[in-house]
């Protein structure tokens, strides 16, 4: 008997079969993209289930496949620009990949409750998990401890660089180099360092790529060099106040990221400084606003979107490749090489 007359959103593997003169099993090969299908065979049961609107059960194809076509996602800070891009990155693959993702936000990154969220994106059977939680105070080496009782790969966005887990991350320490280096091509030799918070990795990074880039100079740095902010454009502000203050030779100033950067363009406005003029400014983010800022801000671009997405293929390529092998892998990581952005905030006159 003909099931032309049911609803498309009604229609069922059994009915996909009948109409198209096949076994279900030869329905579920088709679905699940297996090879061994007769070309013609192929084609004629795609054709029923798009003609009968045929939509197969997520969950059906997960018992099958004992695959969830999900990621667990661990994330924090994401008012901020860089976590926030990664976030997009990391959907934007997955979604293309077939992947739907599971986010948990950790608003408090320097906790040790890490267990029970990795025991929950397991009970929730995610078939791999992207951590991509910034580098706080000992928050990467908390969650290392329970990473060997993970039953799925997990991935870290990381600059701690291991051999046990697979890593991506943006070079930091070289885009803070890239900033220096440029303001010591201008002709700057007291460059001042406008840091991100102590306790966090990304901002160390960058504090030590400066410190590389004065030692290659022979320039040594002095603590009245450096101010720490918060990575907020009001910090930003207040940064520059403290350093005209402590370092009143400074001809230039590197500052953590952009926001923070763009504090210290309008408080040098108040201060009555020129900018390139008496202070050549580098920032670190390259965000949308950075090229229409007064002046347009030079600043180092950290493709953090891309990072997401290059964790998502990783992890996928991994989770592909199951089962897990009885022996540990060794992984290589995944750098990410920022780039200069030069605009006019650093040039020199």
């Amino acid at each position: 008997m003909s099931t032309l007359g049911k609803t498309k959103s009604h229609a069922t593997i059994e009915q996909v079969a009948l109409e198209s003169g096949v076994s279900k099993q030869t329905v579920s090969r088709v679905i699940n993209g297996r090879p061994d299908v007769a070309a013609a065979t192929r084609a004629r049961v795609q054709e029923t289930i798009a003609r009968l609107g045929y939509q197969p059960s997520a969950i059906a194809r997960a018992l099958v496949q004992q695959r969830s076509h999900s990621l667990g996602i661990v994330g924090s800070g994401l008012e901020l620009y860089g976590p926030a891009l990664t976030l997009v990155g990391i959907e934007r693959q997955a979604n293309e990949l077939g992947y739907s993702v599971l986010l948990t936000l950790l608003h408090n990154p320097e906790t040790d409750a890490i267990e029970p969220v990795l025991a929950d994106l397991q009970s929730r059977q995610v078939d791999g998990i992207i951590w991509a939680v910034p580098e706080i105070g000992a928050n990467y080496t908390w969650v290392q401890h329970h990473i060997p009782r993970t039953r799925v790969p997990v991935l870290f966005l990381t600059m701690q660089s291991t051999s046990r887990q697979p890593v991506v991350a943006v070079d930091n320490r070289a885009g803070g180099r890239l900033a220096t280096e440029h303001l010591l091509e201008q002709g700057c030799r007291h460059i001042a360092l406008l840091s991100g918070p102590p306790n966090w990795v990304a901002a160390d990074q960058r504090k030590l790529g400066w410190q590389d880039a004065l030692a290659r100079a022979g320039l040594v740095p002095e603590a009245r060099q450096i101010v720490e902010g918060n990575w907020t454009p009001a910090s930003g502000a207040a940064g520059l106040t403290r350093l005209l203050d402590q370092y009143p030779a400074m001809d230039a100033l590197f500052a953590g990221n952009d926001q923070m950067a763009l504090g210290v363009l309008q408080a040098a406005a108040q201060h009555r400084l020129r900018v390139p003029a008496d202070l050549k400014v580098v920032g670190f983010d390259d965000i949308p606003e950075a090229a229409y800022l007064l002046p347009a801000l030079t600043t180092v671009h950290q493709d953090t979107t891309e990072m997401g997405a290059l964790a998502v293929r990783a992890l996928t390529g991994l989770i592909e490749a199951s089962p897990r092998p009885t022996t540990p892998l060794t992984f290589d990581p995944i750098w990410i090489q920022p780039r200069l952005v030069v605009r006019q905030s650093s040039l020199r006159e």
